[in-house]
C-alpha cells in the first residue's frame, strides 16, 4: 500500500480534516503508511447534520429495501477483500491469514445482520384490545471503534444500525483509520449520501460526540475509562449507549483436563489477534496435578510460532499494535519477573525495530502481581497454580471486571457448574474468546453496558413504542 492521505467522508464526500495532523504506523517496522488531518468540532457537526437529514429519507425505508442494500454491501466488501486485508496488516499488525479471517467474518456479520428480522412483539390480543410493541429507530448513532479489530468491529457496529433504519457517524481508531475509511467508501457506494459518514480524531473529537445533542446513541469498544467518561458526558440528552469494555478473562482447568485435548485451544484463544482481543483467555487457573505439564505444552507451542511481519511469508504472529501497548507488555513482564514469575517462552523483545514481542508464557505467579491483577492485552500468558476449586473460582472472580471466562475439563456437567459461578458475560467451557454474530454478548461489572449480537443485539439501537388500541 503506498503512502495514503487518510481523509473524512461526510455527506458522501471525502474531505482533508483541519486539526491536528497525525501518521499511520506500520507496527511491524515502524514506516508512516498513511497520513491525514483530525476532524474539527466544526466538521464532527457536519457530520451529524448530514447523518440528521438522511435520517429523514432512511428511516422510511422499507424492511426488504434494508435487507437488500445489506447484501448488496457485503457484496462489495467481498469483491475487495483482498485489499481491505492487506490494510489491515500494514496498519494494525496482524497476519495476513488472520485479516483474511476478518474480511471474512465482516462479510458473514453484515450478511446476518442483513436477514435479522425486527419483531413485533402482541401485549394482548383481546376482543376490545389489541396492544402492539413495535421497535423505531433512535436517529443518529455515533460508532466509536478500537484498533485491534478495526475492520470487523466497525462492521458490528454499523450494520444492525442500518438494519434498523438508523443513520450513523463512524469515528475510528487513529491509529488504525484506513481499513474503515476503505469501509465507508464502499457503503457509500451503495447507500445514499449522509446515512453513513466518518470522522478522525482522538480525544477531544471522542468527546464531542459523546456530549452532541444531535447524537441519539453512542457504541464503543475500548477502555473502562474511556467508557466511563462517554457515559458521564451523554448524559446531556441521555443518549442511549452500548459499552464493550475491558476485559481480564480467566481460565480454570480442572483436574480432570486432558492437557494434550486443550492446550492448542487455550493458547488460541489467549494468543488469538496477539492476545490484543478483549474477550482473549487473560489469566489460567491450572490445578497443581496438571501445572507443570500444561506450562510445558503451551512454552512448546509458543516457541514454535513465528513473529514477524504479517505479510511476510510463514509469520504466524504479528506485532503488538502500538509504541505504548508494547512498552506496557515490557514493563509487566519485567514486573512479574522481579515478583518472581517464570518465564518460560518469549520474554523479551524480538527486533529493535517495530514491536515485535514473542508469545511468552508466565508461571509461578498468582493474584496480586500486576500481570494477574491488570488487563495485558497483549501476548503474555499468566498461568497460576491452585488446588482447592473454590479458591481457583474465587481468584477467577476477583477482579474489577466480568467480560468472559472459561472452564476446561472432561466432565461437562461439572465444568457447567463451575461456569454458572463466573461472575462473567459469557462463559465457555471448553473453549474461550467465540463470538457470534446469532449469541448476544456483553459485559458485567467493569465490563461494559448492554449487549451486542443477535436480537438483543438489534434492538438495543431501537425505541421501544407500544401501540394501544381500544376496539
Amino acid at each position: 500500500m503506498s503512502l495514503t492521505r487518510c481523509d473524512l467522508l461526510i455527506n458522501g464526500k471525502r474531505l482533508a480534516g483541519v486539526g491536528t495532523s497525525f501518521n499511520v504506523i506500520n507496527p511491524a517496522d515502524e514506516s508512516i503508511v498513511a497520513s491525514g488531518r483530525m476532524a474539527s468540532t466544526e466538521q464532527l457537526d457536519q457530520a451529524v447534520a448530514a447523518a440528521r437529514e438522511a435520517f429523514k429519507t432512511w428511516r422510511t425505508t422499507s424492511n426488504a429495501e434494508r435487507t437488500a442494500m445489506l447484501h448488496t454491501i457485503a457484496d462489495r466488501i467481498e469483491a475487495n477483500a483482498d485489499e481491505l486485508a492487506r490494510i489491515i496488516v500494514q496498519e494494525q499488525g496482524k497476519p495476513i491469514f488472520l485479516a483474511q479471517m476478518e474480511v471474512g467474518g465482516a462479510v458473514a456479520w453484515t450478511r446476518y445482520n442483513a436477514d435479522l428480522e425486527i419483531p413485533v412483539n402482541i401485549i394482548e390480543d383481546s376482543e376490545h384490545k389489541r396492544i402492539e410493541g413495535h421497535h423505531k429507530p433512535l436517529g443518529v448513532v455515533a460508532s466509536i471503534t478500537p484498533w485491534n479489530w478495526p475492520l470487523m468491529i466497525a462492521v458490528w457496529h454499523i450494520m444492525p444500525a442500518l438494519r434498523t433504519g438508523n443513520t450513523v457517524v463512524c469515528k475510528p481508531s487513529g491509529l488504525t483509520p484506513v481499513n474503515t475509511l476503505r469501509l465507508i467508501e464502499i457503503i457509500n457506494e451503495v447507500l445514499p449520501a449522509g446515512v453513513v459518514n466518518l470522522v478522525t480524531g482522538e480525544r477531544a473529537i471522542g468527546e464531542a460526540i459523546s456530549k452532541h445533542a444531535g447524537i441519539d446513541k453512542v457504541i464503543f469498544t475500548g477502555s473502562t475509562p474511556t467508557g466511563q467518561h462517554i457515559m458521564s458526558n451523554a448524559a446531556g440528552n441521555l443518549k442511549r449507549l452500548t459499552l464493550e469494555l475491558g476485559g481480564n478473562d480467566a481460565g480454570i482447568v480442572l483436574p480432570d483436563t486432558d492437557v494434550d485435548a486443550v492446550a492448542e485451544g487455550i493458547f488460541n484463544t489467549a494468543f488469538i489477534n496477539m492476545g490484543q482481543t478483549c474477550a482473549a483467555l487473560k489469566r489460567l487457573y491450572v490445578h497443581e496435578s496438571l501445572y507443570d505439564s500444561l506450562c510445558s505444552k503451551l512454552a512448546e507451542i509458543a516457541g514454535a510460532q513465528v513473529v514477524g511481519d504479517g505479510l511476510a511469508e510463514g509469520t504466524t504472529f504479528g506485532p503488538v499494535q502500538n509504541a505504548n501497548q508494547f512498552r506496557r507488555i515490557c514493563e509487566l513482564v519485567d514486573d512479574a519477573r522481579a515478583q518472581g514469575g517464570r518465564v518460560l517462552s518469549g520474554g523479551k523483545p524480538t527486533s529493535d525495530k517495530g514491536y515485535l514481542y514473542p508469545p511468552t508464557i508466565v508461571a509461578d505467579v498468582s493474584n496480586g502481581v500486576r500481570l494477574v491483577d491488570e488487563e495485558q492485552f497483549g501476548p503474555v500468558l499468566p498461568v497460576i497454580r491452585y488446588r482447592d476449586l473454590n479458591e481457583a473460582i474465587r481468584m477467577a472472580n476477583d477482579c474489577e471486571f466480568g467480560l468472559g471466562g472459561s472452564v476446561w475439563g472432561s466432565d461437562i456437567a461439572e465444568a457447567e457448574r463451575i461456569a454458572h459461578q463466573l461472575e462473567c458475560g459469557t462463559a465457555w467451557i471448553n473453549g474461550h474468546a467465540e463470538v457470534l454474530p446469532h449469541a448476544p454478548f456483553g459485559g458485567s461489572k467493569m465490563s461494559g453496558v448492554g449487549v451486542e449480537f443477535g436480537v438483543e443485539g438489534l434492538l438495543e439501537y431501537t425505541q421501544l413504542q407500544i401501540i394501544n388500541i381500544n376496539r
